[in-house]
């Protein structure tokens, strides 16, 4: 089961009782579905929980039943239907349209006054035209109708929910869409799937900590080349010494810190700074090695 189908499955489990919020939700579903004019009605999905929602919430909400209902699945299709003109006419006067004067569909503000009609409308436009991607591949949310006006008068009611859609077209059909993590994971619990928005967090949490080893990682392998190529200058500096003039003439401290460079090339600063008569800190070990190459012609201080 694809997450999509997660999701919808525990958006399922919110019980029908309310008849406002009922309504709100199936109002929601006849805007997103694939057919609400006035020849008809179409909700096709491949959701079993949403199929199992529907009647029951169509009847809460317009005291309607189906002209046609899925006895079988039709390869993962499932399609519920009402063409009798009375019932297409209670749907549509539930809804605050007229027929007669039917032409594009307008969002009827007036059944989402309150927060959670708000919710249950997007719920249910989610339930008939929304998906969302696996959160441990990418960020990527939803919802898809065929009602251009609908498209862009649905953002503000997302905007008073919390939510900042962005539109995009596609094959005919006027999308909203979320994809940043966060705003999907509080969006799918604002909709009743906590679950689902906790995996999202989940999700986020995880990405967060993985880029954040990997840039330590980097960092740390930026750190390793740039001392590993400050030690292949170094022991050049004291070859040339060596081979010029020979390290005994040097001073003391001087002759220790080429020899033990020399001697152990894959040491740190701060362990070849320890194996000194004293010890010597890393940045006391660093200064003698600055010095020797300060002695060659031409060198990199460092």
């Amino acid at each position: 089961m694809s997450f999509s189908s997660e999701v919808k499955t525990e958006l399922c489990r919110e019980p029908v009782n309310d008849p406002e919020l009922a309504l709100a939700e199936a109002y929601g579903i006849l805007l997103f579905c694939n057919q609400y004019t006035a020849d008809g009605l179409r909700i096709v999905t491949e959701s079993a929980a949403f199929a199992e929602r529907i009647p029951p919430l169509f009847q809460k909400a317009f005291g309607v039943a189906f002209d046609r209902s899925p006895e079988a699945q039709n390869g993962g299709r499932l399609i519920f239907e009402i063409v009798q003109r009375e019932k297409l006419t209670r749907l549509l006067d539930a809804c605050g349209y007229d027929a007669r004067m039917l032409i594009s569909m307008h969002l009827n503000f007036g059944l989402l006054e309150t927060g959670k009609a708000r919710l249950a409308f997007l719920r249910g436009a989610f339930l008939a035209g929304g998906s969302v991607t696996d959160p441990e591949k990418r960020y990527h949310l939803e919802l898809s109708t065929s009602h251009a006006a609908v498209s862009r008068e649905i953002l503000s009611v997302l905007e008073e929910c919390g939510f900042r859609g962005k539109t995009a077209l596609r094959n005919g059909n006027y999308l909203i869409y979320f994809k940043q993590g966060s705003e999907i994971a509080r969006l799918l619990a604002a909709l009743g799937a906590l679950e689902a928005g906790e995996r999202v967090n989940t999700a986020r949490e995880q990405k967060v900590s993985v880029n954040k080893a990997n840039r330590r990682s980097n960092c740390d392998l930026a750190n390793v080349d740039k001392t590993v190529a400050a030690a292949q200058e170094q022991l050049a500096a004291i070859r040339q010494l060596e081979d010029a003039k020979g390290l005994d003439i040097l001073p003391e401290k001087l002759r220790e810190a080429a020899l033990l460079r020399r001697d152990n090339p894959e040491l740190s600063l701060t362990q070849l700074g320890e194996l000194c008569d004293p010890p010597v800190t890393k940045s006391s070990f660093r200064y003698r090695l600055k010095k020797l190459m300060e002695l060659v012609p031409d060198s990199t201080n460092h």
